[in-house]
């Protein structure tokens, strides 16, 4: 083979190479762009529970959404429900999404992550994690919960 056309090879291969950087760096900026959106999608949810915001709640969720929380199966209105009554006996939570870990594929997507918050009532407020995941669908642009799961951390022992 001549050095013509190694040369030639090689530049044809460079050019395939750097062809795809493009394609892929936007690749890569859509991923995480949904991965943004998703973690903005759980975070709202807290923002719409912690406020008593069903419609808000309802923006973010799927019609057959539902959460396994504290050994219990809820679906979006009985959560909310819950968490009113909760609000009423003078319980207050806070919580946000800390470690996300985010998986997409097409238009379904997983989350885990570490919930730290703490919950506050008349005793005071105690620190509190939860190890948490949901998982979402992509529906008209917008990334929607359809399932979520939630695991209270024992506190640490003295």
């Amino acid at each position: 083979m001549s050095s013509q056309h190694r040369t030639a090879l090689v530049a044809i291969g460079l050019a395939v190479c750097f062809a795809h950087i493009p394609t892929a760096g936007a690749q890569q900026k859509l991923l995480a762009a949904d991965q943004i959106q998703i973690v903005n999608t759980v975070s709202m949810i807290f923002t719409a529970a912690r406020s008593d915001d069903v419609a808000m709640f309802d923006s973010l969720i799927t019609p057959t959404f539902y959460i396994y929380d504290g050994g219990v199966r809820f679906n979006g209105d009985t959560i909310m429900a819950f968490i009113k009554a909760q609000h009423a006996a003078g319980k207050r939570y806070e919580w946000s999404v800390t470690e996300p870990d985010v998986h997409i594929n097409g238009n379904m997507a997983w989350i885990a992550y570490v919930n730290e918050g703490s919950i506050t009532d008349g005793s005071g407020t105690v620190k509190q994690k939860w190890l948490e995941s949901a998982f979402l669908q992509k529906q008209g642009g917008i990334w929607k919960i359809l399932f979520m799961h939630s695991t209270r951390v024992p506190p640490e022992r003295q």
